[in-house]
C-alpha cells in the first residue's frame, strides 16, 4: 500500500502554522470497498450517540452562548448496494459515487492525524488512507452509512465555520495552536462540555471512532497492535501452552467439571 501525498505549504510551516497538505488517495476503489467491508464489521464501532440541537446556554461570563450548526441540505444518494449475496473477493469497481471533495479529504486527513499521529514505526491514519476509508464510508447507500454522512459532513462544516468566527480561517489553514485549541473543546462529550459544543463533540466522537476503526482494520494498524491471527503455522500444529491448559482446568474446576480436565505434561 502506498504512503498518500502530501503537498505541504513550507512558509506557513516556517511560522508557526500547520502545514496546509492536500491529501491524495493512492487506494484503489476495490482496496477501500474491502476495507469499507471490514469496517462495517468492526467491533470498535458502536452506534452514533445522538446529536440532538443544544439549547442555549450560559457561559462562565453570564453571557449567552449559543450553538452554531450548519444545516445541510444533502442530496440524497439513490446509487444500489451490493445486494444480499456481495462479492466481496472481488467487488465491483465503482458501486456508488463518492462524496467528499478533495477540500473535505484534507481536512479529514488532518483530523485523522490528530486522531492517529505517527508514532516511531507505526504509521500515522492518513498514511495508510483512512480518509478514503471514510469516504467510502460516507458514500455507501445503506442506513447507517447515510446517518454518518450527515453527521461526519456537518461536523467538518462546522469545524471550518468554528476556525473562521475565531480567527478569520479555514480549519486546516489554522496554526497547530489554533487547531488544537478548537478540537480541545469538542475532544469529549462528557460532563464538563460546554453545551454549545454537545452536539459537534458527539459528532466529533463519531469521526473519531471511524477514523480508529478503520485505522485498526488495515495491516499497518492489525501489526500495530500485534494481532498474529491469519497467519499460517509452518509444520505441525503445536497446540495450546501449558499456561492454557492450566488456564482451562482452573475454569473447569470452578464449574464442577475437573473430570474433563486435560493431563498437562
Amino acid at each position: 500500500m502506498q504512503k498518500p501525498t502530501l503537498i505541504s505549504n513550507q512558509n506557513t510551516a516556517e511560522h508557526g502554522d500547520s502545514l496546509s497538505s492536500v491529501y491524495t488517495n493512492h487506494l484503489s476503489r476495490r482496496d477501500s470497498l474491502k476495507l469499507l467491508a471490514a469496517l462495517a464489521a468492526s467491533a470498535m464501532l458502536p452506534a452514533l450517540a445522538g446529536c440532538e440541537p443544544t439549547p442555549v446556554a450560559k457561559t462562565a461570563s453570564g453571557t449567552t452562548s449559543t450553538e452554531h450548526w450548519p444545516e445541510l441540505k444533502l442530496q440524497p444518494i439513490t446509487a444500489k448496494g451490493y445486494g444480499k449475496d456481495p462479492n466481496l473477493i472481488m467487488p465491483p469497481e465503482a458501486p456508488w459515487p463518492l462524496t467528499l471533495t478533495p477540500a473535505q479529504l484534507s481536512l479529514v486527513a488532518l483530523l485523522s492525524d490528530i486522531i492517529v499521529p505517527q508514532e516511531g514505526q507505526s504509521p500515522s491514519a492518513s498514511a495508510v488512507q483512512v480518509p478514503s476509508v471514510i469516504d467510502e464510508w460516507v458514500s455507501a447507500p445503506y442506513p447507517s452509512q447515510q446517518r454518518d454522512r450527515l453527521t461526519i459532513l456537518s461536523a467538518l462544516a462546522w469545524l471550518d465555520d468554528e476556525a473562521t468566527l475565531r480567527f478569520s480561517k479555514p480549519f486546516t489553514t489554522l496554526g497547530t495552536t489554533q487547531q488544537l485549541a478548537i478540537i480541545d473543546d469538542i475532544a469529549y462529550d462528557n460532563e464538563q462540555t460546554p453545551q454549545q459544543f454537545q452536539r459537534i463533540a458527539k459528532a466529533f466522537a463519531r469521526l473519531r471512532n471511524l477514523v480508529l476503526a478503520a485505522y485498526f482494520c488495515t495491516p499497518e494498524g492489525i501489526k500495530d497492535i500485534g494481532y498474529m491471527g491469519n497467519v499460517p503455522i509452518a509444520g505441525a500444529y503445536p497446540g495450546p501452552t501449558p499456561e492454557a491448559y492450566s488456564h482451562l482446568n482452573k475454569t473447569l474446576a470452578e464449574l464442577g467439571l475437573s473430570d474433563f480436565a486435560y493431563p498437562v505434561s
